[in-house]
């Protein structure tokens, strides 16, 4: 069973899969998909196009040059069947498999060596060049925390980190509103506890609904007797 590649985007186009193009010189086309196909027919580059191995290929991200690779190229010779050389090649293949796939982990292991050294000096610039975007303290707050360090024997930039985490902490934002309590001193000298909702309609309070509601009750009442 032969599986031939596809010819747009590389992947294996399996037996009674994909769609066959058959131009008019004789010459074809097989394609994994639809998707492949409609590109091929709008004439696009597979070279300009991240999901294709042509792509991967010119971007160094796929091993191209490997011993291996070169038995997958499609012969056109005949030959004679014989069981013993077909039991041979179904074993050399299985182990030609295996030794390619373990070059390819090698290969994307040298490709990513210092991808994480890459970002983190990118993640470094990118603050220097934005440093006027962060949090700051007051100066205040710098002399406080200046001389807590020397009482204790602490780190000033540690203290300042945490002195800024406490704060984005602190800071919390509602934006579908919430229930909101306050402390409301009565004329005898009492607290009471009043909940109020704080939501897209401004501020509700409890008490004022209650008192809405008996100023209709005496409405309807009025009413009747009328």
């Amino acid at each position: 069973m032969r599986v031939d590649p596809c010819f747009f985007c590389g992947r294996p186009a399996w037996p009674s899969k994909g769609i066959t193009f058959m131009r008019n010189d004789g010459k074809s086309f097989r394609f994994c998909r639809s998707k492949c196909h409609k590109n091929f027919k709008m004439k696009r580059n597979p070279r300009k196009l991240k999901w294709t191995k042509a792509y991967r290929k010119n971007a160094g991200k796929e091993m191209v040059v490997d011993s291996t690779l070169q038995f997958a190229a499609r012969r056109n010779v005949p030959v004679r069947y014989d069981r013993e050389l077909f039991a041979k090649t179904v074993k050399a293949m299985e182990r030609i498999s295996e030794i390619r796939q373990r070059r390819e982990r090698i290969f994307y292991k040298r490709r990513m060596a210092g991808k994480r050294a890459r970002e983190v000096a990118a993640a470094r610039k990118l603050v220097a060049e934005n440093e006027h975007l962060l949090p700051r303290l007051r100066g205040s707050e710098k002399r406080r925390l200046a001389e807590l360090a020397k009482e204790t024997g602490q780190d000033v930039e540690e203290l300042e980190r945490e002195e800024l985490a406490k704060k984005a902490a602190s800071k919390k934002t509602k934006a579908f509103g919430g229930e909101v309590k306050r402390l409301r001193v009565r004329t005898d000298g009492g607290v009471e506890e009043i909940s109020e909702h704080v939501g897209g309609r401004g501020v509700v309070d409890e008490d004022d609904d209650d008192e809405n509601d008996f100023e209709d009750v005496n409405d309807d009442d009025e009413m009747d007797t009328d």
